[in-house]
């Protein structure tokens, strides 16, 4: 199998988002899932106190970034320079938002890392997830990040089971993929850079990059 697809390096760019340093110290995406929290306390007290104020503990909010008062912010958390958590937004810690990234409406987020730019605007899951530069998930979609028997999550890539060992993951999303209203991102999904999903999918396993993904086992190539 041509497993290198499934490397992090090959999803993300590192330059957009403050969580370079552990990225650059995994090989495949999941492997940072376990260890967001204590990136986030160590990182933390290195943040410019000109740029950060410390809104609780282990809570770092950028000055420029706009948050609505009825949003819930718990920690381990970073939110970064100009992004905007929206109104009722219920973030449960271990989360770093990237710059100029949006958290919205009762949009529920926990242990992720959103780069920069990225977009969960409207009644959205994220759980267990990485979402790169610019990434943006449509209203309503959902990364189910746990199996209904609770077993380990495997990755469906080239038509067999890729182990990750990890029991919680949702969606590896790789920079600029776009995700159409109301989908489904089932545990173990990674999709390639610049990939759009269409509205309503049932996503499972490996989706191609510069693809478009329409239905299960039908994916076409962007042209």
């Amino acid at each position: 199998m041509s497993e290198e697809k499934l490397l992090a390096k090959n999803l993300f760019d590192y330059s957009k988002t403050i969580a370079a340093q552990l990225l650059e110290g995994i090989e495949y995406p999941w492997e940072a899932l376990s260890r967001i929290g204590d990136f986030i306390i160590e990182l933390g007290k290195t943040l410019d106190p000109e740029i950060y104020e410390q809104r609780g503990e282990n809570i770092w909010v950028a000055k420029s970034a706009k948050i609505y008062d009825s949003a819930y912010l718990g920690g381990p958390l970073i939110i970064c320079e100009d992004a905007e958590v929206r109104h009722c937004a219920f973030i449960r810690g271990n989360a770093i938002v990237g710059k100029g990234a949006v958290v919205g409406n009762s949009t529920e987020l926990k242990n992720s890392i959103l780069f920069d730019g990225v977009q969960v605007p409207h009644y959205n899951y994220i759980g267990d997830s990485i979402l790169g530069y610019k990434a943006h998930t449509g209203a309503g979609t959902i990364t189910s990040n746990l199996k209904s028997d609770k077993s380990l999550v495997t990755v469906l890539f080239e038509g067999e089971k890729f182990d990750t060992n990890v029991k919680k993951f949702g969606a590896m999303l790789g920079d600029h993929v776009e995700v159409g209203c109301n989908s489904v991102l089932n545990p173990g999904s990674v999709i390639g850079r610049n990939t759009s999903i269409y509205p309503l999918s049932f996503v499972r396993g490996y989706v191609e990059e510069n693809s478009i993904y329409k239905r299960l086992g039908e994916v076409a190539e962007k042209i």
